[in-house]
């Protein structure tokens, strides 16, 4: 697992983490998740040591990353593969030149059979059969990103960390980049750390999730209960809500659905059962890794408060008046 404990980090006079603790699991996908300028990236170039942090500890199964041990700090970087937003590939060489280039960054023969054999797996793995002796300005930017992604592999990393790998996508070949992490996951058991500003990317693959706000951790927890019902005001922004625009007469009550009773048909139980009237003046869902959570803005009658939120409470599920 990766242990982030205290960290601080400076650059000149302005602190850009700020005392930040974490935990990431061995085998999730983790998200690091907030607006520009929160210190994310910063963060996760601490993890695999390209920058040094001033104070706290950064340790990746029990072992300190630190910029002074070059020596141990090469060998944990080889554990960990990185994939930028910019795909840093270079032109001169093809796809598979690109993906070996690791190899022989660390001296291994890419010409031995077992070298080919490797490379040619992860072109399949990203599904470029085809492009293998394209250079990339013949590619898309989602192609560019698979390169990118298999050359991060061909060491056998047991880490995966990505800098807004998919802020250069448009939205339909981020699902396809997104999907690609999660069978990596999944198949080779390879920890993911994804470091985004895009709620798609958290929503559809992060397990947990962290959200920093200007060199802090803000909160951390799964996607679904941290932004269906944010209590924090800097979160409320990052996701842009519009449940400020409700009726001003009746009383507005937001019903939160997550968690096991996100199937269950409270509304329509409630309009039946009680024979009160109200509106649905509000709604947000969300899919968050095929499972449908969010929640809605009913308005109702004053007379019928106590009634309707003793009902809700006894469906055990989430609720507060909006004032």
């Amino acid at each position: 697992m990766i242990e982030i404990s205290n960290v601080r980090k400076s650059f000149r006079d302005v602190d850009v983490l700020k005392g930040i603790s974490l935990t990431i699991e061995d085998h999730e996908i983790y998200g690091i998740v907030g607006q520009s300028g929160a210190g994310k990236s910063t963060l996760l170039r601490c993890i695999n040591g390209l920058e040094p942090y001033d104070s706290g500890e950064i340790t990746v199964d029990g072992a300190l990353v630190n910029s002074r041990d070059k020596s141990a700090l090469r060998g944990l970087q080889k554990r960990m593969g990185m994939i930028f937003q910019n795909f840093n590939l270079l032109e001169r060489l093809d796809v598979y030149g690109n993906i070996a280039l690791p190899m022989k960054f660390w001296g291994i023969n890419t010409r031995s059979q077992e070298s080919r054999d490797k490379i040619e797996e992860l072109i399949r793995l990203v599904g470029l059969e085809d492009k293998a002796h394209m250079k990339p300005r013949q590619l898309s930017g989602g192609q560019k990103q698979r390169v990118a992604i298999a050359r991060a592999l061909v060491l056998d990393p047991q880490f995966l960390l990505c800098d807004e790998a998919t802020s250069a996508l448009d939205p339909e070949i981020t699902k396809g980049i997104l999907a690609l992490l999660q069978k990596i996951n999944r198949e080779m058991g390879i920890t993911v750390v994804v470091v985004t500003h895009q709620m798609e990317v958290v929503k559809q693959i992060c397990g947990r999730v962290a959200f920093l706000y200007n060199g802090s951790v803000l909160s951390q927890g799964k996607p679904e209960e941290m932004f269906i019902k944010p209590a924090e005001k800097e979160i409320q922004s990052f996701l842009r809500d519009k449940s400020e625009l409700l009726p001003r007469t009746g009383v507005n009550i937001q019903v939160f659905f997550v968690g096991e009773g996100s199937n269950e048909p409270v509304i329509t139980q409630m309009a039946r059962e009680l024979g009160k009237d109200f509106s649905i003046c509000w709604a947000k869902l969300e899919d968050f890794r095929e499972n449908i959570y969010g929640s809605l803005v009913l308005n109702i009658d004053e007379a019928d408060r106590e009634q309707v939120c003793n009902f809700l409470s006894s469906k055990k599920v989430a609720w507060e008046v909006l004032t």
